[in-house]
């Protein structure tokens, strides 16, 4: 099951609407996907997709919430074992390069619908922009402790976020295979390289 690292407690039925719509959704964009082709594709009612949620928007909004949910606490249980600022870095480096190996779907998704002025553009684009905040936060204190190079933390930790979309587009040009330690390396070399303090 492509979510069991999630913690989404659901029944079978719900789960397969939720994992079929994150698909068409990565594949197809939010408008070219209706209702109907979700419960078509899952093979169940509409009485039945509504019965689990409201609306393709709902179901969007808690994909979108859980997949930005999977980065955070990942990254707080990583980030909590490294008292260094640098490894702390190198540990949301390597979790972001793993989950988009893992969940290609959602990141899909969290990029393309960063950008517009629709209801979900905006939610989407909160939930990332607190996502990045995260990482500011922690090359802020890292900069402060001296153990990251001065620097300006916001612009750092878009970088950072920013190697999402690098490793999907290295993951593409592979045709969907990803070395997920040779990536990281590459990054280490340069990214990593670049806020250590000489």
């Amino acid at each position: 099951m492509p979510w069991e690292g999630m913690r989404l407690y659901m029944n079978k039925t719900k789960r397969k609407i939720f994992e079929t719509s994150m698909k068409l959704f990565a594949k197809k964009g939010y408008e070219a996907t209706s209702i109907e082709e979700i419960t078509a594709t899952v093979g169940v009612a509409k009485g039945t997709l509504y019965y689990h949620f409201s609306s393709k928007e709902e179901i969007f909004n808690f994909l979108v919430e859980e997949g930005i949910k999977l980065l955070q606490n990942s990254i707080d249980i990583k980030t909590a074992k490294f008292p260094n600022y640098i490894d702390k870095i190198k540990a949301i480096i390597l979790i972001q390069i793993k989950i988009v190996d893992k969940y290609e779907d959602i990141i899909t998704i969290l990029l393309s619908q960063f950008w517009g002025n629709e209801a979900r553009n905006q939610m989407c684009k909160e939930q990332i922009l607190t996502y990045i905040s995260k990482i500011e936060e922690i090359v802020r204190q890292g900069i402060e402790k001296k153990e990251i190079k001065q620097g300006n933390p916001q612009i750092i930790a878009s970088e950072i976020y920013g190697l999402i979309a690098s490793s999907l587009v290295y993951k593409i040009r592979n045709n969907g295979q990803i070395d997920i330690m040779k990536l990281y390396k590459e990054f280490e070399n340069t990214i990593i390289e670049g806020l250590k303090i000489k």
